[in-house]
């Protein structure tokens, strides 16, 4: 079984790869570049994390890195602003599909913990799956904050991940909580997110 994990330089995500890893998939990473709305620092931050998942379970885990800043502006000038996350989860999702078509990956791993943030809500995690076609495993999505970060202190990712960066500056301030399926389907075919996805998969770099 060979997965594409979707790795930000959060907690959550390296602890989806470690778990999936533990039960024997062969994980690839793919981080999407979201500069200019963040800064370098957060890609440093994902490569100490893969050389760390790497050093922790003796596995491989190939880096991806794809430039995801022209697609979050893109979103941002074409839908509605307070369904940026949502329309950038489907163009993520996306991405991960596409690219795992071109190495023969079997799914795609996010870091989703239901209800820890206000994206991801049962609605809003249907609304970003809409037609997407191609398995999604969420290893996290029951437990709670204290859990994940228990995991990511014990096989080391934690303190990694917290270091500071600026974040993400196209976060909307009231992000949608419970999205409209026919909206996103409309905004999707607006800004044609599967061509997006595909032109992003195919530069996508291995940069380990």
């Amino acid at each position: 079984m060979k997965l594409i994990s979707l790795m930000s330089n959060g907690i959550d995500s390296p602890v989806a790869s470690y778990i999936m890893s533990q039960r024997g998939a062969e994980v690839i990473l793919l981080h999407m570049d979201n500069r200019p709305f963040t800064d370098d620092r957060s890609i440093g931050i994902v490569k100490d994390i893969a050389a760390r998942l790497r050093e922790v379970t003796g596995r491989e885990f190939p880096l991806y890195i794809a430039k995801h800043g022209e697609n979050q502006q893109t979103i941002h000038d074409g839908c509605d602003y307070h369904y940026q996350c949502v329309m950038c989860k489907r163009v993520m999702q996306r991405t991960a599909r596409e690219l795992a078509k071109n190495l023969g990956a079997d799914g795609i791993i996010m870091g989703d913990s239901l209800g820890q943030v206000a994206s991801q809500t049962l609605r809003n995690i249907k609304s970003e799956n809409i037609g997407l076609d191609f398995p999604v495993v969420r290893p996290l999505i029951g437990m709670d904050k204290n859990e994940i970060i228990e995991i990511a202190r014990r096989i080391g990712t934690f303190d990694i991940s917290i270091r500071e960066t600026n974040g993400c500056l196209i976060v909307p301030t009231r992000p949608i909580t419970e999205a409209n399926p026919e909206k996103v389907v409309a905004m999707s075919e607006k800004i044609d997110v599967d061509a997006l996805a595909k032109k992003t998969a195919d530069s996508a770099e291995l940069v380990h």
